[in-house]
C-alpha cells in the first residue's frame, strides 16, 4: 500500500469515528477529558498524514509518481479513476493543508472547549481536510471535482455549526442564512467548472491530466478561451474573487478555527491550485490569463479598501483575505504560477495566526468582536498580542518578514510583464494592506482599554497559544524558501515548481531594478503602518464610519445591489409564480395520476371478495366464453 493512501483516508477515518461519538453523545457536559481525547485524536489523523508527506516531500526526486487506487471503464472512452499524483505542486499544497490544519486543529481543542457539539466539529474538520486532500492530490478533474464539491459541503457545515445563532448581514438573519449564501454561491462557480469539464471531455475524451496536457493541439482558440474562462468563474466562487466574493466575509458566522481553516488552508486556496494546475492549458488562451490578472488586481485593490473601514475583527481579516487572494490571481495571471503558490504557502501563515489570534482576542472578551470595544490587549493577552503582531507585519509585508517576499515576488513579477498599470494597482493595494493591518492591531491592542471593566481578559491556555507561536515564527522566516535572485540566485520554491507548472515568458529585470522594486515595496509599506499607527496608535474611541469611510463600510453597497437585483426578484419568482405552479400544475398532475390509481383500485376492490364460489362462478363464464370463441372462430 502507498504511503499517499493513509495521507488521504487517515482525516476520513477521523471523520468516521468523531461523527460516531458525535452520534452516540460520548461526550457529556463538563468532560473535559473526553473532549481531549476526540480531539486530539482528530489532530492525529491529520498530523500523521503530514509527517507522511514530510517524507515524500524530502524525498521527491522531481518526477510525478502517478498512484491508482480504482478504475472505472464506461461506455465509449468515459473513465472515473481514484488516482492520485504526487508531483512537487500537490506535495506543496499537502504541507499546507496538512501542517496548517493540524495546527487549526490542535488550537480548536482548547478553543471549542465546553461546545455541546465537540465531537461533531471535529468530524467536519477531519471531513474538510480530507475533501481538499482529493482535490489537490487527484490526478484527474473528476476526482478534484469530488474534492471540490466535498470542500462547499463542509464550508456550509461548519459555516452553519452554530445553526441557532443570529447573524447579521443584508438578507441574512442566522448562520445557517450565511451558509447558505456560501453554498449557493459556490454553486454558481461550480456550473461554469462543469461547464468547462464538458467542453475538455468533448475535445480530448479524457479529464486526466497527463490527457490533457498531452493533446493540446486538439483545442482551438475559441474552446481555449471559454475553458480558460469558465474555469477562472469556477475559480472565482471558490477563491471569492469579483463578482462571487460576498460570501467569503459572511463565512465568518463559523467557529473562527473554521474561519483559519477556510481562509489559509483549504476551501479559498483551491482556486488559486486549480489554475497553477492547469497552467500549460490556460497560457494558452492570452485573452483569458488577461482577464485573470485584471479581476485579481480589482479583487485586491476593492477588497482592500473595504477591510479599512470594517470594525468587525474577523471581517477585517475576511476582507484582507479576498484581497491577498486577489493578489494571488493577479500573479497567476501573468503567469507566475510559482509566485501565486510561493503567496499561498506564507498567506496560510500569517492569515492562520491572524484568525487565530483574533479568536484568542475574542474568546478572553466572551465573544466580543468589536475592534471598537477592544484596546490595550497587549498587557492582558502578552502571547497573543506578539504573534498577532508578527503576523501584522507580515500581511502588511514589512521588510524581512514572510509576506513582504511573496507580496514582492508577485509585484516584481507582474512588473516584469510589462503590465505596469496592474503594477501600480498592486503597489496602491499594498500601502492600504499595510494601513488596515496597522489599524486592526492597533485598535485591538494598543491605547486605552475600550473593553468592559469587569471582563477581565486573560490570556488563551496553551494548546491555543502553541500553534500561535509556531505560525508567528513561520509568518516571520518562512518567505526564506523564495528568496529574490538579488539576494539568492536560485529562488528554491519556483525552481521546485518548476517540473509542475509552466512559466510566462517574461523580460528578466537587471539587479538594479530589482533592488528598486524591493526598496519602492519596503517604503510602501513602513508608510503605511506608519501613517495607520500615528492615527490609531493612542485613540481613544472610534466613532461611526462617516463620509468616504461610510460607503466603505458598507462595501460598496454590493450586497444589497445583489439583494435588490438577485435575490429578492428570484424569492418573488418563486413565491409568485414557482410555488403556485407547483402546488397546483405539478402537484395537480401528480396527484391526479396518484387519484385515478387509487379510483381504479377501488373499483377493482369490488371484484376481489373473498368468496370462493363468486371466483368459481368467474372462472366458469369465462371457460364457457372462451370454448364458444374457439368453436365459432
Amino acid at each position: 500500500m502507498h504511503l499517499v493512501y493513509l495521507v488521504v483516508f487517515l482525516p476520513l477515518a477521523g471523520f468516521l469515528v468523531a461523527s460516531l461519538l458525535s452520534l452516540t453523545k460520548f461526550i457529556g457536559e463538563g468532560e473535559s477529558g473526553k473532549e481531549k481525547l476526540v480531539g486530539f485524536f482528530s489532530t492525529l489523523m491529520i498530523a500523521i498524514p503530514f509527517g507522511i508527506v514530510a517524507t515524500l516531500f524530502a524525498s521527491f526526486g522531481g518526477e510525478a509518481q502517478i498512484v491508482a487506487l480504482y478504475e472505472w471503464i464506461g461506455a465509449g472512452s468515459l473513465s472515473a479513476k481514484i488516482a492520485y499524483r504526487i508531483d512537487s505542486l500537490s506535495l506543496v499544497m499537502a504541507m499546507i493543508v496538512t501542517g496548517v490544519g493540524s495546527l487549526i486543529h490542535l488550537y480548536s481543542i482548547g478553543y471549542m472547549h465546553g461546545d455541546e457539539g465537540f465531537a461533531r466539529f471535529f468530524a467536519y474538520l477531519n471531513l474538510f481536510i480530507f475533501a481538499m486532500l482529493n482535490l489537490i492530490l487527484a490526478d484527474n478533474m473528476l476526482l478534484m471535482f469530488l474534492g471540490w464539491e466535498g470542500v462547499g459541503l463542509c464550508s456550509y457545515l461548519l459555516i452553519g455549526f452554530w445553526f441557532d445563532r443570529k447573524f447579521e448581514g443584508v438578507g441574512i438573519e442566522t448562520t445557517t442564512d450565511a451558509a447558505n449564501k456560501a453554498f449557493i454561491m459556490n454553486r454558481i462557480g461550480d456550473f461554469a467548472m462543469l461547464a468547462a469539464m464538458f467542453l475538455i471531455f468533448q475535445k480530448v475524451s479524457s479529464l486526466d491530466y497527463e490527457a490533457m496536457f498531452s493533446q493540446k493541439a486538439a483545442f482551438d482558440s475559441t474552446h481555449l478561451f471559454w475553458i480558460a474562462t469558465l474555469v477562472f468563474i469556477g475559480c472565482s466562487g471558490k477563491s471569492a474573487q469579483i463578482p462571487l466574493y460576498t460570501w467569503l466575509p459572511d463565512a465568518m458566522a463559523g467557529p473562527t478555527p473554521v474561519s483559519a481553516l477556510i481562509h489559509a488552508a483549504t476551501m479559498v486556496t483551491s482556486g488559486v491550485y486549480l489554475i497553477a494546475r492547469l497552467s500549460p492549458l490556460l497560457t494558452m488562451s492570452p485573452e483569458a490569463m488577461s482577464l485573470i490578472a485584471v479581476i485579481g488586481a480589482a479583487t485586491a485593490f476593492i477588497a482592500a479598501t473595504i477591510g479599512v473601514a470594517q470594525n468587525d475583527i474577523k471581517k477585517v481579516l475576511a476582507y484582507s483575505t479576498v484581497s491577498q487572494l486577489g493578489y494571488m490571481f493577479l500573479a497567476l495571471g501573468v503567469g507566475a504560477f510559482g509566485s501565486a503558490i510561493f503567496h499561498v504557502a506564507t498567506h496560510a501563515f500569517f492569515k492562520a495566526c491572524l484568525f487565530l489570534g483574533a479568536g484568542s482576542v475574542i474568546h478572553a472578551l466572551h465573544e466580543e468582536q468589536d475592534i471598537r470595544k477592544m484596546g490595550g490587549l497587549a498587557k492582558a493577552m502578552p502571547q497573543t498580542n506578539l504573534t498577532f503582531l508578527v503576523a501584522t507585519l507580515a500581511l502588511a509585508g514589512f521588510p524581512l518578514t514572510a509576506g513582504f517576499f511573496s507580496k514582492d515576488d508577485i509585484l516584481a513579477k507582474t512588473f516584469e510583464s510589462q503590465n505596469y498599470a496592474l503594477w501600480a494597482i498592486g503597489l496602491l493595494t499594498a500601502f492600504i494592506t499595510a494601513f488596515y493591518a496597522m489599524r486592526l492591531y492597533a485598535l485591538a491592542f494598543l491605547g486605552e482599554a475600550r473593553w468592559d471593566s469587569n471582563e477581565k481578559p486573560h490570556e488563551s491556555p496553551a494548546l491555543m497559544t502553541i500553534p500561535l507561536w509556531i505560525l508567528g515564527a513561520l509568518s516571520l522566516f518562512g518567505g526564506a524558501m523564495g528568496l529574490p535572485a538579488v539576494i539568492q540566485e536560485r529562488n528554491w520554491i519556483q525552481s521546485f515548481l518548476a517540473t509542475s507548472v509552466v512559466g510566462a515568458e517574461t523580460h528578466p529585470l537587471s539587479h538594479s531594478t530589482e533592488w528598486m522594486l524591493l526598496g519602492v515595496s519596503s517604503l510602501v509599506a513602513i508608510l503605511g503602518l506608519g501613517v495607520s499607527l500615528g492615527i490609531y496608535g493612542k485613540k481613544k474611541a472610534e466613532g461611526e464610519p462617516q463620509g468616504v469611510f461610510a460607503l466603505l463600510h458598507r462595501k460598496y453597497y454590493v450586497d444589497e445591489i445583489y439583494d435588490a437585483l438577485v435575490s429578492k426578484p428570484f424569492q418573488w419568482l418563486c413565491a409568485k409564480v414557482l410555488a403556485p405552479f407547483d402546488a397546483r400544475a405539478l402537484d395537480g398532475l401528480v396527484n391526479g395520476i396518484g387519484g385515478s390509481i387509487l379510483g381504479l383500485g377501488a373499483a377493482m376492490r369490488r371484484w376481489q371478495t373473498g368468496v370462493a364460489q363468486n371466483y368459481a362462478l368467474v372462472i366458469t363464464i369465462g371457460l364457457i366464453l372462451l370454448v364458444g370463441y374457439i368453436a365459432l372462430s
